[in-house]
């Protein structure tokens, strides 16, 4: 993933970028022209960490939206020569699921943007699946022809087709083409179609890569094969799967063996699969290979800790969160994520070193912060407002929020207010079941939230059970 360029927290480019509830406030109290420049700016430079698990496109089209933003810097984005010579979803999938929501909204301009770039553009297929769920059936047939004229009448665009035909997201398009009256169009996708479906076949009658062979030394060999290949294989995570299936007791003093110093991805293959099978040395062996030199070996040492679960693991946990090293922040996180009262000192002093250390985007600060509600840590208040305010990730601030909905008092009659506005539909869920009616803005976006068709089920159930409960000094 890129690094994007984030603008401090208290400036209005800033909380636009981080989705935040007073990045919309601001805006809509700011100049308009300042604040379409700030929102045209997020929406063109996708500011996420990760585009997979962070939400922003609701956010900023509802921005559109209210400020009656007109899309002439997404066309020109969109339709840029960069767009056709190195299409990138991630230059344009944000601009794409804007336009989607505003098509829900029933704006025009962004239908009709949406199926220009759909026939012509280079990242077509997310436009495509933004229309298969809004536009009318006849508007979707007629893209029919442009959309096949993309793959040449041969062997190989025949089979680009296929391949087509089967990542798409949203079939709808598809099913109205291989229905369509014009031969040329309904033959050609039927066809794709029934090639779709015996290369389905044809995938799970063969195997689909090469395989170790049926024991314990055969399967280490094979994952330090693949370290050895060009581009190196990792393969000792899908090798302690085989071994979870190969390996009996007999073979436990090779596996410790190799665990204990064989060649490194072997090593870690054996040191995963020992942990996972809770063996009475697996702590030690993880310990002395957090410190080995090869990355491979000391990455599958963390990864196996975090993945234990035994009261043993816990106690060497307590043991191991202050070290200064990566075995220390995951003994951290196991005690966020599943130790008891007794643990609060420990994840709140792994709390505030790491934010004090790295920052509020810090590598593995969510399950820290989740850790600091789940065990009530009134005293982490402060710490979890900062992360909350500064933090680029919407996703680590929506934890962020739960926690203080756990541990500060004044959460709702606070920071909860501006959780009605957040980018993140969890974060607005909360938001709606605990921000209190003092403030005369909650009422009126309750409302709007469950007035509006594009918001989540799970907040619309949120926010009508509170309009419904009667109960206006919560």
């Amino acid at each position: 993933m890129f690094d994007p360029d984030i603008a401090p927290s208290g400036t209005l480019l800033g909380l636009l970028q981080r989705g935040r509830g007073d990045g919309t406030l601001h805006a809509l109290a700011a100049q308009r022209a300042d604040a379409l420049a700030a929102l045209e700016q997020c929406v063109l430079r996708d500011p996420r960490h990760d585009w997979r698990v962070e939400s922003r496109s609701l956010y900023y089209a509802r921005l559109y939206s209210e400020l009656e933003g007109p899309l002439d810097g997404i066309e020109q984005h969109l339709f840029h020569p960069d767009d056709i010579i190195s299409p990138d979803e991630h230059r344009c999938g944000l601009a794409l699921s804007v336009l989607g929501h505003l098509a829900g909204y029933g704006r025009r301009d962004a239908v009709l943007l949406l199926r220009r770039y759909a026939a012509t553009g280079g990242n077509w297929e997310w436009a495509l699946d933004e229309l298969a769920v809004r536009d009318e059936d006849d508007a979707l047939r007629a893209l029919g022809p442009a959309v096949l004229a993309r793959f040449p009448m041969t062997t190989e665009g025949d089979g680009q087709l296929a391949a087509a035909l089967r990542e798409a997201y949203e079939p709808r398009p598809w099913r109205l083409w291989a229905e369509d009256p014009d031969p040329a169009v309904s033959e050609r996708v039927r066809k794709a179609s029934e090639q779709t479906a015996f290369d389905r076949w044809q995938r799970q009658m063969r195997p689909a890569g090469p395989t170790p062979g049926w024991s314990v030394g055969a399967v280490l060999e094979w994952a330090q094969e693949g370290l050895a290949a060009h581009p190196p294989q990792h393969r000792d995570a899908p090798a302690a799967r085989c071994l979870a299936a190969v390996a009996g007791p007999e073979d436990r003093e090779e596996l410790v063996r190799s665990a204990r110093g064989g060649p490194e991805a072997a090593r870690a293959a054996a040191l995963r699969h020992l942990s996972d099978r809770q063996d009475r040395e697996a702590l030690d062996l993880i310990e002395a290979a957090a410190l080995s030199a090869s990355e491979v070996v000391a990455r599958a040492a963390v990864e196996s800790f975090e993945r234990m679960r035994s009261v043993a693991a816990l106690t060497r946990a307590r043991a191991w969160s202050r070290r200064e090293d990566a075995l220390g922040a995951a003994a951290a996180r196991m005690l966020a994520c599943r130790g008891g009262e007794q643990d609060a000192d420990r994840v709140l002093g792994a709390l505030r070193r790491l934010v004090q250390r790295e920052g509020a985007d810090a590598e593995g600060l969510a399950a820290l912060v989740e850790g600091a509600g789940r065990l009530a840590i009134d005293c982490a208040a402060p710490v979890l407002r900062h992360v909350y305010r500064e933090t680029s990730s919407s996703q680590v601030r929506g934890v962020a929020a739960h926690s203080l909905g756990r541990t500060d008092p004044s959460f709702g009659a606070g920071l909860a207010v501006e959780c009605l506005w957040d980018c993140e539909e969890t974060t607005r869920e909360l938001a709606a079941r605990t921000a209190t009616t003092a403030d005369v803005r909650v009422l009126a976006r309750l409302r709007s939230l469950a007035a509006d068709p594009a918001e989540e089920a799970e907040v619309q159930t949120a926010v009508r059970g509170r309009l419904s409960s009667g109960d206006p000094a919560r």
